[in-house]
């Protein structure tokens, strides 16, 4: 390797997804200029100012003082370079190609951050997936600014290397004085108390039922019901009998609010999302995309609740947008330069009123819409979206008397409990080895080993027929609801999650006609 010349590492976000870059650094004789290649943004191209400053400022000889040619290539030179998170990288590679600091090893090394004209290292987003880059390609460091190191901490066997500025760096790097390495962060216990408890709910038992139904599940549920019957308070309350997240989950939410420049001052986010996008957001504001493609509120939402309240009332277009995220939990984002693919396994709650003033078919106040008008506001949510909702009930009109009783302390409790007793249920049988070691060798599993679930409404129509067994009786009551209604086939399977959800509810092995008959009621509401 010639002596003006200098090779390391650093990262590039696609979507919520890291890929390595190659920082190239070439001086060669001729007039002075200082150019970056390789497909840099605006942000990118000025971190020249950036950099020069911050060398001038710890005082070494910067690229403008230089009576040479410099040129920076960022490699791959077809993936789009963007921020500011090059300046550290840029910044060295200068410096060793310059030969003003000590030849270093960088074939194990990832450099990230950004820098101010003093040389301070400042933070930048998308670090936690930078370092789980930094494990799968085997490098052992990871230098960071020193705010960003928590996050970075989460994942093990790499060194995390927290940076306060280049002058610290270049010291380290050089044997002078070493950084200690970050210790590995410890997740603390999963806490929230920025929701509704379901407790402070009065009255709509069945309502309450059914959220439990679609906690422990994950089914997604909607709300019909006439103003202020308590529809956007039973969604908010949800969240009170969610199960914590695992480490696993707690990595996935956490790299996708990196990524969206939403972690603030948390260095992970351990709670489950609640995402209540307004009716008049956008596509890519809901579904994620842009020109910088960010995620959207369906991919923040993930491993959480996507709240959409007067669900007639958002896009048509935008509406349509989720039945393929809904059915696959990712959502595909094509453009003409690039392709991105987002997690998006949310739960879907929504609300809505059954017309346009809201009284159709109440008990108390008369309704004022026609056959027409209130044909026309339901239709606004189409049947294939309707379709993908495994539970869709009526909230009524509370009674004054059920206002004036107080709260069950213990209700949420027993809910939770409940709620996190089916999800171990569940995460026994649908884990793929134990799956596959219950399994008898002439009927091998096929579908459950392809993908990593968690919960019942996760599951193909394969792994259904593979692990929900239903006795001769549940058998000729599926049959005879199937015959006698209009279900689809993507209804009947949604049917029988549901109902195996209810059991691991009950903790009953198998699925019985009460299960199934429980999830046929919450499935047409319509027709009730």
């Amino acid at each position: 390797m010639s002596k003006n010349f200098s090779k390391l590492f650093s990262a590039e976000l696609d979507g919520i997804d890291a890929k390595l870059v190659e920082v190239e650094t070439d001086v060669h004789a001729g007039l002075h200029s200082f150019n970056i290649v390789g497909l840099a943004d605006k942000a990118l191209s000025e971190a020249k100012e950036r950099v020069g400053s911050a060398l001038k400022n710890i005082g070494v000889k910067p690229p403008s003082k230089e009576n040479r040619k410099i040129v920076i290539n960022l490699a791959p030179a077809d993936l789009k370079k963007t921020g500011s998170h090059y300046d550290l990288a840029l910044a060295l590679g200068y410096l060793l190609a310059t030969n003003q600091t000590k030849n270093f090893d960088t074939k194990d090394k990832i450099f990230i951050g950004e820098l101010s004209l003093e040389g301070i290292a400042r933070p930048v987003n998308g670090v936690l997936n930078i370092a789980q880059l930094c494990k799968k390609l085997g490098f052992h460091y990871l230098f960071l600014p020193k705010q960003n190191a928590a996050e970075a901490a989460i994942v093990d066997k790499i060194k995390v290397i927290p940076v306060e500025n280049l002058s610290q760096l270049i010291d380290h790097l050089e044997g002078r004085k070493e950084i200690a390495t970050q210790p590995k962060t410890k997740i603390e216990e999963w806490q929230n108390d920025n929701f509704i408890d379901i407790s402070e709910v009065k009255g709509q038992g069945n309502a309450k039922r059914a959220l439990m139904v679609a906690a422990a599940g994950g089914h997604n549920i909607l709300m019909v019901g006439s103003p202020g019957a308590g529809k956007t308070m039973l969604a908010q309350s949800l969240n009170s009998i969610l199960p914590p997240m695992s480490l696993e989950e707690i990595i996935e939410v956490t790299q996708i609010y990196s990524a969206a420049s939403l972690l603030k001052e948390k260095s992970f986010i351990n709670f489950r999302p609640f995402r209540s996008p307004h009716h008049t957001a956008s596509p890519v504001a809901i579904i994620g995309g842009g020109q910088n493609p960010r995620p959207g509120e369906i991919s923040l939402a993930h491993r959480g609740i996507l709240f959409l309240d007067e669900l007639p009332e958002f896009r048509r277009d935008l509406l349509e947008a989720l039945r393929q995220p809904l059915e696959s939990g990712k959502v595909f984002i094509s453009r003409v330069k690039n392709n991105l693919t987002l997690p998006a396994k949310f739960t879907l709650a929504a609300a809505m009123n059954p017309c346009p003033c809201g009284y159709y078919r109440d008990e108390e106040k008369e309704c004022r819409c026609s056959a027409f008008e209130v044909f026309r506001y339901q239709k606004k949510v189409s049947g294939p979206l309707l379709d993908r909702i495994d539970i869709q009930i009526d909230i009524p009109r509370v009674k004054i008397e059920q206002l004036k009783k107080s709260a069950a302390a213990t209700e949420t409790k027993n809910f939770k409990e409940k709620v996190i007793k089916a999800r171990e249920i569940q995460k026994e049988r649908l884990d793929p080895l134990k799956a596959e070691a219950r399994c008898e060798p002439s009927r091998p599993l096929t579908g459950l080993a392809s993908r990593k679930i968690l919960t019942n409404s996760e599951m193909s129509s394969k792994q259904c027929d593979e692990l929900i067994h239903l006795d001769a009786k549940s058998e000729e009551f599926l049959k005879n609801v199937f015959d006698r209604s209009l279900i689809s086939a993507r209804g009947y399977y949604r049917i029988l999650k549901t109902a195996r959800t209810i059991a691991d509810l009950e903790e009953s092995e198998n699925v019985a006609e009460s299960h199934l008959a429980e999830a046929f009621g919450y499935r047409l509401r319509e027709e009730k």
